[in-house]
C-alpha cells in the first residue's frame, strides 16, 4: 500500500480499505496478482510468476470438488477428529458444499464417521489415525492459534469459552485486552492478560484467570515459568503483576 501514489483513505479503524486496498485485494481474490508476508508481517503483492513455483501456477487446474475433497481429508487428519463443520471450517470451506462431499468420502473409506458422547453431529476421523501421545507441559496460545480459532469446537472439546477481547469496548471487557489461554498437559486451564511496557522494560499480567475446574497448583508454576520466558523472549527486564483474577496471588509468589 505504501508504494501506491493514491492508496485512498481508509474507510474504518479496524478493517477499512481505502480504494487502493480494495483493488489490490479484488486483483489477489481473482488471481491477476499474489501476496505473501516478510518476516515482519508486512503482505506485499506482486506478479504470480514471481511468487508461485512454475511448478505450481502452470500446473493443470484442479476441480473444485476434487480440491473440497482433498482438504477435508487433509482437515481430519489434521484435526484428529471433527464434525463437517470443524472439518469444513479448518480450510474455511462452504459448509453446504462440503457436507455431501463428507458423506460420500465416508462410504468410500477415505473419512471413518464415528460418534461422539455429547456431540449432536455425527463425527469423522482419518482411518489411518492413531491415538496420540499424551504430550505434558505448559504453554501461552496466540489468540490465533489454530487449536481455539474454531471458537465453538474449543468449547465443545475443552469445555473452554474463549472470546478475543481487543475488539470489545473497554467497561464490556471481561478479562482484559489481549489474553491468552493457557494449556497444561492437553487441557485449557485458564488465562492471562498481557502487556508489554517497553519503556521501563517491563511485562505486565494485567489479568490472571483460572478455569473453576482445574486446580492452579498442577500448572501456575509452569504457567509462570512460560511468562518470564516470553518476558526475556521480548527483552524486557522482568514482570509486574496486576491485582486482577484469581492466579495473581499465586503467580506474584513464583516471580
Amino acid at each position: 500500500m505504501s508504494d501506491l501514489d493514491d492508496p485512498g483513505a481508509r474507510t474504518g479503524p479496524w478493517w477499512g480499505y481505502g480504494k487502493g486496498k480494495t483493488a489490490l485485494e479484488w486483483l489477489f481474490a481473482t488471481g491477476r496478482i499474489a501476496a505473501y508476508r516478510t518476516s515482519g508481517f508486512k503482505r506485499l503483492y506482486d506478479l504470480p510468476d514471481r511468487v508461485i513455483p512454475a511448478e505450481y501456477l502452470h500446473a493443470e487446474a484442479v476441480d473444485r470438488l476434487d480440491a473440497y475433497r482433498e482438504l477435508l481429508v487433509l482437515a481430519a487428519r489434521h484435526h484428529g477428529i471433527g464434525t463437517t463443520t470443524d472439518l469444513a471450517d479448518y480450510y474455511r470451506l462452504h459448509i453446504p458444499t462440503a457436507r455431501p462431499l463428507v458423506r460420500e468420502l465416508a462410504a468410500a473409506g477415505k473419512l471413518t464417521e464415528v460418534a461422539v458422547d455429547g456431540w449432536a453431529e455425527p463425527a469423522y476421523m482419518d482411518p489411518a489415525a492413531v491415538t496420540p501421545r499424551r504430550i505434558r507441559g505448559t504453554a501461552l496460545l496466540s489468540p490465533f492459534d489454530s487449536l481455539i480459532w474454531n471458537r465453538e469446537r474449543t468449547e465443545r472439546l475443552h469445555g473452554f469459552h474463549y472470546r478475543i477481547e481487543i475488539y470489545v469496548p473497554k467497561p464490556r471487557r471481561r478479562y482484559g485486552y489481549y489474553v491468552l489461554p493457557v494449556l497444561h498437559d492437553g487441557e485449557l486451564v485458564g488465562r492471562v492478560d498481557l502487556k508489554a511496557h517497553r519503556d521501563r522494560s517491563r511485562l505486565e499480567v494485567r489479568g490472571a484467570f483460572g478455569e473453576p475446574a482445574v486446580t492452579p497448583g498442577s500448572y501456575v508454576a509452569g504457567l509462570a515459568a512460560r511468562i518470564g520466558e516470553l518476558a526475556a523472549w521480548e527483552g524486557l527486564a522482568g514482570v509486574d503483576i496486576a491485582d486482577h483474577g484469581d492466579l495473581a496471588p499465586l503467580l506474584r509468589s513464583r516471580l
